[in-house]
């Protein structure tokens, strides 16, 4: 099993090859080719899953693109630039009233995969907030966060926002960019008990590491009910 230490110290060494990697490609002509996984490894003396992770953050940034049977390439720019929203901007768009509810609301340590995540140290102090996000009196989604708390002094003692983005915003840290995975998934329990699922009910899983800048602010985990909210995915000119 993976110690803390160990976990904390593959975290920084991601952010050392993402940054290297950064460097090296800054300027360089769209199509040009990437450092190859092989090359970073020899040359940090790192994992290859540490290597993948550190170019998977330049592909979700933007920076690179990878290609099938022909390997990674700085990417194009895009032609226009989606502002990243939050779940109430993203229902106040659609016409519909966000509501919270708070589960829970505390300061945790960060496990090792909240701190690798977060790019902390492994038992360092987070926020951890859990909500049910709904759509007027419809529950629609339960979202976990987790915060940098050292980024945060005192969010928990100054009254809790409807709208995380928006506290974010007014601290100087509204998130800019984003790391996002969705995945259909079985509803659990404590999922089923709080948004009103049937046992075999589907839900859809939404991970996302976002970004203000090169500062991760916070990371969640969103179980939407997969019949109450339609994603949209924005993407530019694939040619």
């Amino acid at each position: 099993m993976e110690q803390p230490a160990e976990a904390s110290q593959r975290a920084l060494k991601h952010v050392v090859v993402r940054e290297h990697v950064r460097g090296l490609i800054d300027g360089a002509a769209p199509g040009t080719p990437a450092p190859s996984e092989r090359d970073l490894v020899a040359h940090f003396g790192v994992a290859r899953m540490t290597v993948r992770q550190a170019l998977d953050a330049l592909v979700a940034e933007g920076l690179l693109e990878r290609i099938p049977g022909r390997g990674t390439f700085v990417a194009s720019p895009p032609r226009r630039q989606a502002r990243l929203t939050s779940f109430t901007e993203d229902l106040r768009r659609r016409g519909l009233t966000p509501r919270s509810r708070t589960v829970l609301a505390r300061i945790e340590k960060a496990g090792p995969g909240v701190a690798r995540a977060l790019e902390v140290s492994a038992g360092a102090p987070v926020i951890h907030w859990k909500r049910l996000r709904s759509a007027g009196e419809e529950p629609v989604c339960l979202e976990d966060a987790y915060l940098n708390e050292a980024l945060l002094p005192g969010f928990l003692s100054d009254g809790l926002p409807l709208s995380l983005y928006e506290e974010l915003a007014a601290r100087d840290l509204r998130p800019t960019w984003a790391e996002d995975s969705v995945r259909a998934d079985r509803a659990t329990q404590e999922e089923r008990a709080l948004l009103g699922l049937a046992e075999t009910h589907p839900v859809l899983r939404l991970a996302r590491r976002a970004l203000s800048g090169e500062a991760v602010v916070a990371v969640s985990r969103s179980a939407f009910a997969a019949d109450r909210f339609t994603m949209y995915l924005q993407r530019g000119d694939t040619g």
